[in-house]
């Protein structure tokens, strides 16, 4: 089991938050990543179909989107498996990281205009997970594995992610909807209002791709 993050591995972080019981986390990060990308794309398409994503996604979108992680030597997916009564494997989680600085030059422009060295930040891609699996300390643990990850990279000082911006009155917001802000707050992320980007999908109810406003949220990794 490797532990050079400049190549391609598979490693375990210690001193992480347990796994549930009938789970296993697996991190790969580089090459090591490339069997799994059909399953981030089965997942994103499941997943992010929900509020507030409300992605109707397809393949042609999810092959050029995992592209920028596929071409990434330090890109990192952490994976939750489970195995079903006969002991097949099912990937029913991915999050994943890589560097900001392989990210597209239109993704990183709010940063590069606003000053941020993004060289310096590990961005967070999603974070999937199917709802069977939710409430389990899962979604704890694929934040401490990335940063985890960025920390022993060496060269990050931030770790950031995006999200999507909904009206409070969006049609489809269902009555329960519980945005995540606390649980990011939690973790040490805060929102910036000035970073922002947008990302361009299709809607479950549009007949067209539009863009969607996204805002960005960072934390200050301690050594």
């Amino acid at each position: 089991m490797s532990q050079d993050a400049a190549g391609p591995a598979s490693f375990s972080s210690p001193h992480l938050p347990p796994a549930p019981v009938g789970v296993e986390i697996i991190s790969l990060n580089g090459h090591a990543i490339q069997p799994y990308i059909n399953d981030l794309a089965r997942l994103r398409i499941e997943v992010f179909r929900a509020f507030p994503y409300l992605y109707d996604g397809d393949l042609a979108y999810e092959a050029d989107y995992i592209a920028t992680y596929a071409n990434s030597a330090d890109s990192l997916f952490v994976l939750a498996i489970h195995r079903d009564q006969q002991g097949q494997p099912q990937v029913v989680g991915v999050a994943t990281g890589l560097p900001m600085s392989d990210e597209t030059v239109e993704f990183r422009r709010p940063f590069d205009q606003q000053g941020w060295p993004s060289e310096q930040i590990f961005y967070f891609g999603e974070s999937v997970l199917l709802p069977a699996f939710r409430g389990q300390g899962l979604g704890v643990r694929f934040f401490a594995e990335r940063e985890a990850y960025a920390r022993r990279l060496g060269r990050f000082r931030w770790c950031a992610f995006c999200a999507v911006q909904r009206a409070a009155d969006h049609p489809r917001r269902p009555p329960d909807y519980q945005p995540l802000d606390a649980f990011w707050q939690h973790r040490g992320y805060r929102a910036y209002p000035t970073l922002t980007t947008e990302y361009i999908w299709r809607d479950i109810d549009e007949a067209h791709e539009s863009p969607k406003p996204m805002s960005f949220w960072l934390k200050e990794l301690q050594r």
